[in-house]
């Protein structure tokens, strides 16, 4: 196993030509990238930067972000690329953990003697990724050149990803899917990862076909906004032959024969790495994630909740930036706790059931909020929707539901807990529901409950009699 910066100087001898990162507005090949990586570690070392120090990035999806990242990785110092959008407490929260010798916030200008390549191990600490954040404060992840490289390796072996393929994620580079499982298995393969800057329904297959795209990720909600588009003639005239993503939502098969596309299910974190994958040689199991994969050991707690180690080095996080204490809290006997609730059948296969943070407590019924936005969200005026716990005055839990309607429709409450009633046991239907225009996000499209739950029921929640 080699280190990132060392494989981009193989790939710009291999695939010079070929094109390595392309955005809706520029590309650029793999010997275009080394060449910009050379001059922009340079430059870093010109200001200072030495190995093991951190930079924060605050770039956007682009050329420039990648060369950034790279070159920082060339001269041994550690990426840390951070939310633009992340504004008073928390990019203090951030920048504090990170401690950067240098903030990017723009391409790397200026000249400097050229420098030889860092003498990395693949074990050493490349970069940080940041924990989206949707219960509370976010945490760095520290993510070795190995992390990087043989994530990248399982995700084109169970993917059956191609050297022809253009691999598009629509969320940021300081999330796993686009850096980690995009712009890293373009690097392994010596082919393309398509950037865009944000996640957008209304754009997306227009990125597709822009990009010429024909693998892209999934997240949380996002299948069934796309579904709930509005149809149009042109919808399986796209390059997609292949979407990869968790949860897999009811109307994948409908998604599917609409789109032209094949919908995958798998199982990662930041932390974990990708444990499991939907077996390529067996039929799947719709709503399944698949089964467990070397170089991993999983396990249910008593609980259910998804627990995980690795077999061989490097292929998890190392823990958390600056925080041994939580590090050590996330890892206690061994295995990583996800906070991932699973079940798995005779078989070995698993089904995500929801994160243990969200499980709601209501009259001596635990209620997975995952199962009840799966049920409310198949209403077809609800474009998407969250659950999440609110105190009640028994004592334990009562459920809440935010529900933002489709564009152009009306939706009142009472239809959405009547619609609730049948699709549900009676113990999970929600007691308060607020039609909203939209849910608080995290840049990676996942709903941040927290801010839900810190609102509450307010004077304008309808509650149900």
């Amino acid at each position: 196993m080699t280190t990132i910066h060392a494989l981009l100087e193989q790939r710009a001898s291999s695939h010079a030509d070929v094109v390595f990162i392309r955005t809706r507005t520029e590309e650029a090949t793999f010997k275009e990238v080394q060449e910009r990586v050379e001059r922009s570690s340079a430059a870093l070392a010109a200001r200072g930067v030495r190995p093991t120090d951190t930079v924060a990035s605050f770039l956007v999806n682009s050329v420039d972000a990648v060369v950034a990242w790279i070159a920082t990785c060339r001269i041994g110092a550690v990426y840390a690329p951070l939310n633009r959008a992340m504004k008073g407490p928390a990019r203090e929260h951030a920048l504090a953990i990170v401690e950067p010798r240098l903030i990017i916030d723009g391409p790397i200008t200026g000249a400097g003697a050229a420098v030889d390549a860092h003498a990395s191990a693949p074990l050493d600490l490349a970069f940080l990724l940041f924990t989206s954040g949707t219960t509370g404060r976010s945490k760095g992840c520290m993510l070795s050149h190995r992390f990087a490289l043989r994530q990248a390796e399982l995700l084109i072996e169970h993917l059956a990803l191609r050297e022809t393929d253009v691999l598009f994620s629509p969320f940021p580079l300081h999330h796993l899917d686009a850096a980690v499982l995009t712009v890293m298995p373009a690097l392994v393969l010596g082919t393309t990862a398509a950037l865009t800057e944000r996640f957008s329904a209304s754009r997306f297959w227009d990125d597709v076909r822009a990009l010429g795209a024909t693998v892209f990720d999934f997240m949380g909600a996002t299948i069934a906004i796309l579904d709930k588009q509005p149809p149009h003639p042109d919808d399986a005239r796209n390059p997609a032959r292949l979407g990869w993503g968790v949860p897999m939502p009811a109307c994948a098969e409908a998604f599917e024969r609409r789109f032209g596309v094949t919908l995958v299910e798998l199982y990662g974190s930041t932390d974990a790495g990708l444990p499991i994958f939907v077996p390529r040689d067996e039929p799947r199991r719709l709503g399944s994630c698949g089964k467990a994969v070397s170089p991993y050991d999983v396990r249910l707690s008593d609980v259910g909740e998804l627990l995980v180690r690795a077999t061989e080095p490097g292929v998890m996080s190392d823990g958390y930036y600056r925080m041994p204490e939580e590090t050590a809290a996330s890892r206690p006997d061994g295995w990583f706790h996800t906070g991932d609730l699973l079940r798995q059948d005779e078989d070995g296969w698993f089904w995500f059931v929801g994160r243990r943070a969200e499980v709601i407590r209501r009259r001596g019924e635990n209620i997975s909020a995952f199962e009840i936005e799966e049920a409310a969200g198949a209403h077809p005026a609800v474009l998407e929707c969250a659950a999440f716990a609110v105190p009640s005055e028994l004592s334990e839990d009562d459920v809440m539901l935010a529900v933002v309607p489709r564009p152009g429709l009306a939706l009142a409450p009472a239809t959405v807990a009547a619609w609730c009633a049948e699709q549900m046991a009676p113990f999970m239907v929600p007691r308060y529901i607020d039609v909203v225009e939209s849910l608080p996000k995290t840049p990676t499209e996942k709903v941040a409950k927290h801010e839900l739950s810190s609102r509450g029921v307010t004077s304008t929640t309808w509650e149900r009699p």
